[in-house]
C-alpha cells in the first residue's frame, strides 16, 4: 500500500491532471475553461513547437546509435582486472556523476567563442575566425549532443561490463581456435552476447534523448539558442509552464503530445527489435 500511494500521488495523479489541464486555457493566476481540443489545434499552427519537435526528434536520431554502439565499444576496451583498466574505467565514469549544470558550464567554457577548443584551432591555423559552437543553429545542437554522448558513455559503458560479465569465455576460445581475431570476435561473439542490453540501452537513451534539457539549456543559457533555433520539447514545456506569463493548460496540452511521441518511439524501437530476434 506504502509503495502504491507513492505511484498514484507522484505518477498518476500529476499525469491525470496533464490530462485535464491541456483541455483547458488554464494559466498561473486562473484554473481556466474546457476548450476542448483548441491548445491541440493551436499547436499544429505553432512554430516554436514544429522547432522543437524537429530537434528532439534529431537528438534522438543522432544521439542514440552513438549510444548503442559507442559504449559497448568502451567495454570491450576495459574489460579487465588490471589496475589501469580499473583506472580508465573510474575515469570515462567520472561525467555520470557530475550534475549536469557542472557538465553545461565546463563545456559552455571550452566551446565558447574565447573557449580552449577555438584558441587551439586558431594556434593549428585551422579556422581563422571562431567556430560558433554556440550561437550556430545546427553547431549548437551538435556541440549539445557532444555533451551527451560524453556525460552517457560511462553509465552505459557499465550496464555493457555487466553483460559482457554474463558472455561465456569458451566462446571466445573457440573462436580464437578457429583463427577469429580480436575484431571478429567483438562482431562474432560479444555483440551478439549482448544484444538484449542493446536493446535496453536503446529504449533507456531514446527516451532520455528526447527529454534531453539541461544540457541544451545550459549551452544557450536558457533561451534555445539565438531566436529559440534551437529550444527542445522539455524547454518549450518548461517556458510555457513557468513564470507569471505562464500558461498551464497550453504547456499540458505539449506534455500530451511528448508522452504520446515518446510512447510511438519506443513501440516502434521494441517491434523492430523483435522482428531482428525472431530472424
Amino acid at each position: 500500500m506504502p509503495a502504491l500511494a507513492i505511484v498514484v500521488v507522484f505518477i498518476l495523479f500529476p499525469f491525470a491532471n496533464t490530462l485535464a489541464l491541456s483541455a483547458t486555457d488554464a494559466t498561473l493566476l486562473k484554473p481556466g475553461q474546457f476548450v476542448g481540443a483548441d491548445n491541440f489545434v493551436r499547436l499544429w499552427h505553432d512554430d516554436r513547437f514544429r522547432t522543437a519537435m524537429t530537434n528532439s526528434l534529431l537528438y534522438v536520431v543522432c544521439v542514440v546509435p552513438v549510444m548503442v554502439a559507442a559504449p559497448l565499444v568502451l567495454a570491450a576496451l576495459v574489460n579487465g582486472t588490471t589496475r589501469i583498466l580499473g583506472f580508465l574505467r573510474t575515469a570515462y565514469y567520472l561525467p555520470v556523476v557530475m550534475s549536469s549544470v557542472i557538465v553545461g558550464l565546463i563545456w559552455t567554457n571550452l566551446l565558447d567563442s574565447r573557449g580552449l577548443v577555438n584558441q587551439v584551432l586558431d594556434w593549428l591555423g585551422v579556422i581563422s575566425e571562431p567556430v560558433p559552437f554556440l550561437s550556430g543553429r545546427w553547431l549548437t545542437l551538435l556541440s549539445a549532443m557532444v555533451v551527451t554522448i560524453w556525460t552517457g558513455l560511462g553509465y552505459y559503458m557499465v550496464i555493457y561490463l555487466a553483460a559482457l560479465a554474463n558472455i561465456d569465455p569458451a566462446l571466445y576460445d573457440a573462436a580464437s581456435v578457429d583463427g577469429a581475431g580480436p575484431i571478429r570476435q567483438f562482431l562474432h561473439v560479444t555483440v551478439p552476447g549482448v544484444r538484449t542490453t542493446s536493446a535496453l540501452i536503446g529504449l533507456f537513451s531514446s527516451v532520455s534523448a528526447f527529454r534531453v534539457f539541461g544540457e541544451v539549456y545550459i549551452l544557450t543559457g536558457g533561451t534555445g539558442g539565438v531566436g529559440g533555433q534551437n529550444i527542445t520539447i522539455t524547454m518549450l514545456i518548461q517556458q510555457e509552464g513557468t513564470g507569471l506569463q505562464a500558461e498551464t493548460g497550453y504547456a499540458g496540452a505539449i506534455s500530451v503530445v511528448m508522452f504520446v511521441v515518446l510512447g510511438l518511439l519506443l513501440a516502434g524501437q521494441l517491434r523492430f527489435q523483435r522482428r531482428g530476434g525472431s530472424r
